[in-house]
């Protein structure tokens, strides 16, 4: 997966009145609605007859033209209320305390946009904008790509900034510059727009769901950035952003009321790292109690003084239950053996050992961003392992 000097060739025109294609019948309106937001969302949210690059829980991304500067933005379009805020006030944050801001997606510009009876916030970030992973495509991925985000991820830290939001959709690849295309071959490039008129909501004007941009091999490189600062907050903010990261990436203590922490990223990370070098999460969701259920039978119990906090329902005593231990089929070592077969002795030993000395539950005992960078036994995992997984890759 190289990384591509230039973006595809494809002849320019005059294709500005070009805004993708309606779903023609109802199975592409069916397969349409299983890959964009739910449409009641639009309710509360503008829609955009742009170039749609994707959307998370409190925004909606649009590749769009800068008609002043001539050049391609991606719009971030955020929802109204607390977390376009938190984004802008984090994101100015980082730009003054981190100098090398080059592995995280920031914004250039700002501006207000009118919606219904409120304004929403608009980030304008520069092209070429890193892709969500949210589907899975087949190919090889160096583990080289996962120190890129522990360096973003140490630089944060450094600056007492804790994302408090790591998770697969954003950690992201990197995308070659389309700034050559006219509309519609930027549009055959990542794939054509899908859309149809958004059913069964009252609208105070029409509005369309238009399907995210595809992922083709050849518009990836191999950079990798973190994004997204709508939940990060300074370590010893007295107010803490209120939401949480997809479940499958929490750290168990912040599912136990306790306080965000540089480690909660790690463990974040760290998953992260797994599904690059596994192709999975390492904890099954599928058991009785659900993730906490897998991660006990991983790791052994939790402590004891967690016990009465966790934060969902359909909790178990058995998961404090100090004296069960883990189980040896399914722990960090034996998961790995099933998952890679093909790792050698060396590298079976190595990784369950950086493994656990991040999935751990005390803050005090897990390693830093920094501590695994410099760890001299962790080298061989950003140099020397090749890994063919099914990786989640997809445009945000």
């Amino acid at each position: 997966m190289g990384i591509l000097a230039a973006a595809p060739q494809y002849t320019k025109g005059d294709n500005t009145a070009d805004f993708g294609d309606f779903a023609s019948n109802e199975d592409e309106k069916l397969d349409l609605e299983d890959v964009v937001e739910p449409w009641h969302k639009y309710d509360v949210k503008e829609t955009s007859r742009n170039t749609k690059i994707g959307s998370g829980g409190f925004f909606t991304v649009w590749m769009a033209r800068d008609l002043h500067d001539k050049k391609d933005v991606a719009l971030k379009v955020m929802s109204s209320g607390e977390w376009g805020e938190t984004e802008i006030r984090m994101q100015d944050k980082i730009i003054q305390n981190i100098q090398d801001t080059c592995l995280l997606v920031m914004y250039s510009a700002t501006f207000p946009l009118p919606g219904n009876n409120f304004y929403h916030r608009v980030l304008v970030f520069p092209l070429p904008l890193p892709c969500y992973p949210d589907k899975y495509a087949h190919g090889a991925a160096r583990m080289s790509a996962a120190r890129q985000p522990l360096e973003a991820l140490e630089s944060l830290h450094k600056a007492g900034i804790v994302h408090r939001d790591l998770n697969e959709r954003n950690c992201m690849f990197g995308m070659v510059p389309l700034h050559n295309l006219d509309r519609s071959a930027k549009y055959d490039a990542p794939g054509r727009p899908l859309k149809r008129i958004i059913p069964y909501v009252e609208l105070w004007k029409q509005g369309e769901l238009v399907r995210p941009i595809e992922d083709p091999d050849n518009l990836r490189t191999e950079k990798f950035y973190f994004s997204d600062f709508g939940l990060a907050m300074h370590l010893g903010d007295l107010v803490t952003p209120r939401g949480y990261l997809p479940m499958q990436f929490c750290s168990p203590d912040r599912l136990h009321k306790e306080d965000s922490s540089f480690a909660c990223d790690m463990w974040s990370y760290m998953i992260i790292f797994a599904e690059l070098y596994l192709g999975y999460t390492p904890s099954p969701t599928h058991l009785k109690g659900g993730l906490i259920s897998g991660i006990v039978r991983c790791l052994g119990p939790l402590p004891e003084s967690w016990k009465g906090l966790y934060t969902h329902p359909g909790g178990f005593d058995s998961w404090y239950d100090q004296g069960i231990t883990p189980d040896p089929k399914h722990d960090l070592a034996s998961t790995i053996a099933y998952w890679r077969p093909d790792a050698d002795p060396i590298e079976r030993e190595l990784v369950p050992s950086i493994m656990n000395r991040v999935f751990t539950y005390s803050q005090d005992e897990c390693l830093t961003a920094t501590q695994l960078l410099q760890d001299p036994s962790s080298e061989p995992l950003w140099t020397n392992m090749v890994v063919d997984v099914i990786f989640l890759t997809s445009f945000i």
